[in-house]
């Protein structure tokens, strides 16, 4: 048994809280991400394992039970027993998650040593990763930190998404707000509906909203009965915190180079306060890991949609036809420059609007005469299979196809079909990981990429003072 443990100045030990320990026994601490740690643990009444997951931070906790409330009903999605909570005591959320023994990273390792994926095998896997983000997009949840990590794996190959730390709710005219049902499938719970804190509410723009498909999605072939939704609206809300407050909130806001004064970033991107809000008072640019986030956040982007889910479904797509991450970039402008190498500069011809993005007029590179294109990223793959890819990896979010649209795609409906989720081959207990706390010996985990500073090891560049105060910065 684990002694308590102390972060942030704040101490707390899930083994002496009599309300958890009376129904769960605690096995093993098994994982923990930037404001929690989780548990595997069995429930005395029955002997069935689960997951405890200690929330440390409260805006966090607040999100992760809304969304699961939310998305209860989703079979691909983690379910949520109960979960532990009341304000009026300084304890952290702890939520009694079911227990999923492995995640997809650790697929796409074994099957990296020990052979490739069956054309069947992929598709199954992205099917149920799509109806995850299909469930979530229909529900107006916004995931913000899709990655093979948080892509979960039971014994039998069920694919469940999980962590909704950074998870946000937007909200329609007309839709009823999912605070107004805030009870959990257990009554254990003991955050009442009162307690309970009121989140800030994501409106989408009237002019610019699409229709907003309510309902759970059950299987694959159920899908071809639901209308398809697809969101091309900026959201309006403040996010007043963020789960990585020590990475940067654009490209520059990490960068430890003497040219670039404290005053500049300050002044002109959206920055974590100390208290964990947002300086500008929109989405915050910070969010998912950088493996798998969509260029409209690396320039700082405040005004997004559930398209940068669509860009991270790209990037895990591809790294199931390859074994390899797409853009394993070791630091946000390396990431962008890997980015570029392969679609080319970013300009208002491929992406109209892209030059009011923050940071777009700040940071230029050099031209790129010949982009190798997608199609080299993924060398022996099938043209279908290369266009599935392209259909999510673009600049303009509103050119990324959504998760509804690619289930009806070709390369999923033709010979050969997915195979049954039996047939798919997973990692023994012994080879995965416990609850997605996956480490890779070759590229390191998805968790753990973001860099000190954007500026170490990476090629020349160039700041240029302007007129007011102003910088630019060139890189080669």
């Amino acid at each position: 048994m684990e002694d308590g443990r102390r972060k942030g100045g704040k101490s707390w030990s899930i083994h002496t809280r009599q309300e958890i320990i009376t129904k769960y026994k605690i096995e093993k601490h098994i994982g923990s991400g930037t404001y929690s740690d989780v548990y595997k643990a069995i429930r005395i009444s029955d002997n069935t394992p689960v997951a405890l997951k200690e929330v440390h931070d409260y805006q966090s906790a607040f999100r992760e039970i809304e969304a699961l409330q939310t998305l209860q009903h989703s079979p691909n999605v983690v379910v949520l027993h109960e979960y532990f909570w009341d304000e009026d005591d300084d304890e952290d959320a702890v939520l009694v998650l079911e227990y999923l023994p492995t995640d997809l990273s650790c697929v796409i390792r074994m099957f990296k040593k020990n052979g490739g994926l069956s054309v069947g095998e992929i598709k199954r896997w992205i099917v149920q990763i799509l109806l995850a983000v299909d469930a979530c997009h229909r529900s107006s949840i916004i995931h913000r930190d899709l990655k093979p990590a948080n892509l979960l794996v039971s014994e039998d190959g069920v694919l469940k998404l999980a962590d909704f730390g950074q998870a946000r709710i937007r909200l329609a005219p007309g839709f009823v707000a999912v605070q107004d049902n805030p009870q959990s499938q257990s009554q254990e719970s003991s955050l009442s509906q009162q307690q309970k804190p009121v989140p800030e509410t994501e409106i989408i723009s009237q002019e610019n909203r699409s229709d907003l498909i309510e309902g759970p999605l059950g299987t694959i072939e159920e899908y071809e009965q639901l209308d398809h939704y697809k969101s091309k609206d900026p959201l309006d809300e403040t996010d007043r915190e963020t789960n990585f407050p020590d990475a940067d909130t654009s490209c520059l806001a990490t960068c430890t180079t003497s040219d670039v004064e404290e005053d500049f970033l300050k002044s002109n991107y959206s920055y974590e306060t100390n208290d964990g809000g947002t300086e500008a008072g929109l989405l915050t640019s910070c969010v998912g890991t950088r493996w798998f986030r969509a260029p409209e956040l690396l320039f700082g982007s405040t005004n997004y949609g559930a398209e940068i889910d669509l860009w991270s479904l790209g990037c895990i797509i591809a790294e199931l036809f390859t074994l390899k991450p797409l853009f394993p970039g070791n630091s946000d402008i390396d990431q962008l420059s890997r980015i570029y190498t392969v679609l080319g500069n970013l300009n208002e011809e491929v992406w109209p609007g892209c030059t009011q993005l923050p940071d777009y007029q700040i940071i230029s590179f050099s031209k790129v005469e010949n982009p190798s294109g997608l199609a080299s990223c993924l060398p022996n793959r099938s043209q279908d299979e290369i266009s599935l890819v392209k259909k999510l990896i673009c600049f303009d979010p509103t050119g990324r196809a959504t998760a509804m649209e690619l289930l009806h795609d070709k390369y999923l409906n033709e010979e050969p079909l997915p195979v049954p989720v039996s047939q798919l081959r997973v990692p023994s207990a012994n080879q995965g990981a416990d609850y997605g706390s996956s480490g890779s010996e070759e590229w390191g985990d998805h968790r753990d990429i973001d860099s000190d500073s954007d500026f170490d090891d990476f090629g020349g560049f160039e700041v240029t003072k302007r007129t007011g105060g102003d910088f630019s910065i060139q890189f080669s």
